[in-house]
């Protein structure tokens, strides 16, 4: 059987209900992608034309964490591919040596101990990258890089081919880019805007002090967004300084 071949059909295996509807198919496309590849996790992410990086979906929740841990610290293996445009594979020595905030969190909080991040090709709404994690570095050499890449290649066409057979306005775009996790790292933006209105910072100081907030208090980024716009954190919790309702 072909790659596409066995690729559609590991799709057709993710037939879980709760996994219905089109803005999750990243989240199938990242289960077919594990099954296939036989990986221990896969993860997909998009860095779109405001160079906002949006996770899409991940074949567990472990995936996401590890996804939710990258854009925490701000560097990574994804974030290199996709900057790049060049695979990178990075077994435990070369996360330790290259992202060392980064692999403590990860082999802190999963059982990840390699990263294979791969580059997409443009998929409508920006550029994309696939992130396969590995549970032991051993099995890094096994992966067949050719059909990983082939695959990268058809993860792409059915993200284009969802957007080009279906209805959708460039502000709000495709379907796929409504499911969880983009919804999660959406409210980040928002409360990257509240900061930048109520302590008259750029959304790079905004983001940064976040990302800071997070970081000391062994939260993600995502985590400590959503604190803020439900209003059980405020801006200046994140300076230090006092607050004027105080």
């Amino acid at each position: 059987m072909t790659i596409a071949g066995r690729f559609e059909a590991a799709l057709d295996d993710v037939h879980e209900p709760d996994l219905a509807g089109p803005e999750l198919l990243p989240v199938r496309l990242s289960r077919a992608c594990a099954r296939m590849l036989r990986v221990d996790g896969a993860g997909l992410s998009l860095l779109d034309a405001s160079q906002q990086r949006i996770p899409l979906g991940a074949s567990s929740v472990e995936a996401e964490i590890a996804e939710r841990l990258q854009f925490t610290v701000g560097a990574g293996p994804c974030m290199a591919a996709a900057d790049t445009r060049q695979p990178v594979f990075a077994v435990e020595e070369d996360l330790r040596r290259r992202w060392p905030v980064f692999s403590d969190l990860l082999f802190g909080a999963t059982r990840y101990r390699a990263v294979v991040a791969l580059p997409l090709q443009p998929a409508l709404t920006g550029f994309g990258a696939l992130d396969l994690f590995f549970e032991r570095a051993d099995d890094v050499p096994e992966l067949d890089v050719f059909e990983a890449l082939a695959v990268g290649e058809l993860v792409t066409s059915a993200l284009s081919d969802a957007a080009v057979w279906s209805s959708w306005s460039a502000a709000d775009g495709p379907d796929w880019l409504h499911g969880p996790a983009p919804l999660r790292r959406a409210a980040v933006w928002e409360a990257m805007g509240k900061l930048g209105v109520d302590l008259e910072i750029g959304a790079p100081a905004a983001l940064a002090l976040l990302r800071s907030r997070a970081y000391g208090s062994g939260q993600s980024v995502d985590d400590v967004a959503a604190d803020l716009l439900s209003g059980r954190l405020r801006a200046a919790d994140l300076t230090g300084a006092p607050d004027s309702a105080d």
